[in-house]
C-alpha cells in the first residue's frame, strides 16, 4: 500500500464508470423484455442521475496488492479493455493473481460503515505486467498475441505485421504485456505511484527470478477514441492529435513507442462505448491504440510521469 490519491467526483459518476465495465453481452440480455412500467423507471432513474450529476463527494483512494477476493472487479476491468475479442479472460485474471508480486489494485480507502457503496472492497482499477514470452503456449497469451497480429495486419502495413511476429517470436528479447486499467473517474494522478512501483516490482522479480521479471519490450494496448465525424484511413492509422487516451497518461507511451497502429472496436462497444459517448458534447468513436515500447526507454516515460502528474 502506498500514498493515497483524493478525488473530487460527481456522486452518480461512480456508477457511470463502473457500467463500463460490464460484459457487453450481459448488457444486451439485460434488456430483453422491459416492460413499460421497466422503461418508466429508468427515465425516472437517468433524470435522477442528471440531478445528482453537480453533486461532487471527496473519495481517496489507496492501492493494494492483489489477491483472490479481487477476480471479479479484476476481470469486469479486463472485460472493458477486452470487450468481444476472443481472448479467455478469466484465465488472465487467474494468472494476475497468481503473480500477485507484482501489480497492485486501487480501492477506495477507509470506506464508511454507513457508506451507500454496496461493496467497500470495490476494485476501481489495476497494474501489472505479464510475461507473454515466459508464459508461451498459455491460451490467453495466444490469444492476445494473436488478437494484436491481426489487428496490425488489418490496420498497418506488412512490414510491421512481420516485424510485429518476429519481436513476438524472439525468446531472446523477451515481451511483457503492460495491464493498467481504471474506472474513467479515478485521477491520472494516481497512475503515478502505481507504475513507479510496478517498475520496483518489475525490477525485483529479476532479480529473484520470479515470473514477469524485466521484459526488453513492453507491450500496450490503450483504450483510445476519436471523433465520430472524422474519416479514418482504411491502413496506417491517423495522426495522434486525433485521437484521446482515455487513460491521458498513456500518451506518454506511445511518444516513446517504435511501433503503434490504431484498430475500431465500434462494431464490438456497449453503448456506453459507441459513437454516442462524447466528450463536450462531441460523439466519439472508440478505439484500441497498440504500442511497443522498448524497456530502455521507461526512465524517460517515468521524467515526463513525475513533471505531469506529480500531485
Amino acid at each position: 500500500m502506498f500514498t493515497s490519491i483524493r478525488s473530487t467526483m460527481a456522486s452518480s459518476a461512480k456508477r457511470r464508470a463502473v457500467g463500463l465495465g460490464e460484459n457487453p453481452d450481459e448488457s444486451e440480455n439485460s434488456s430483453d423484455g422491459n416492460s413499460e412500467e421497466d422503461d418508466d423507471f429508468v427515465e425516472e432513474d437517468s433524470d435522477a442521475s442528471e440531478e445528482q450529476v453537480n453533486e461532487e463527494v471527496i473519495v481517496d483512494f489507496e492501492a493494494h496488492a492483489i489477491s483472490h477476493n479481487d477476480f471479479n472487479g479484476l476481470k469486469k476491468l479486463l472485460q472493458q479493455l477486452f470487450l468481444k475479442a476472443h481472448v479467455n479472460i478469466s484465465e488472465m485474471t487467474d494468472i494476475i493473481i497468481q503473480q500477485n508480486h507484482v501489480g497492485s489494485v486501487i480501492k477506495q480507502a477507509e470506506v464508511p460503515e454507513d457508506s451507500d457503496d454496496d461493496d467497500p472492497d470495490e476494485v476501481f482499477g489495476f497494474i501489472t505486467m505479464l510475461n507473454l514470452t515466459e508464459r508461451k503456449g498459455v491460451q490467453c497469451v495466444e490469444e492476445v498475441k494473436e488478437l494484436i497480429v491481426d489487428q496490425c495486419e488489418s490496420n498497418s502495413t506488412h512490414s510491421m505485421t512481420e516485424q510485429l511476429q518476429q519481436i513476438l517470436n524472439d525468446t531472446s528479447k523477451p515481451v511483457g504485456l503492460l495491464l493498467s486499467e481504471r474506472f474513467i473517474n479515478v485521477p491520472p494522478q494516481i497512475a503515478l505511484p502505481l507504475h513507479k512501483q510496478l517498475q520496483e516490482e518489475i525490477a525485483e522479480a529479476q532479480r529473484t527470478n520470479k515470473p514477469s521479471g524485466r521484459c526488453h519490450y513492453c507491450l500496450m494496448i490503450s483504450k483510445t477514441c476519436k471523433e465520430a465525424t472524422k474519416s479514418i484511413p482504411a491502413r496506417g492509422g491517423a495522426p495522434k492529435e486525433e485521437y484521446m487516451f482515455v487513460n491521458a497518461e498513456e500518451e506518454f507511451f506511445y511518444e516513446e513507442a517504435i511501433m503503434k497502429f490504431h484498430y475500431s472496436v465500434q462494431e464490438e462497444a456497449d453503448s456506453c462505448l459507441s459513437g454516442r459517448w462524447s466528450f463536450d458534447d462531441v460523439p466519439m468513436k472508440p478505439f484500441r491504440t497498440v504500442m511497443l515500447i522498448p524497456a530502455d526507454r521507461m526512465p524517460a516515460i517515468m521524467d515526463k510521469l513525475k513533471e505531469y502528474l506529480t500531485v
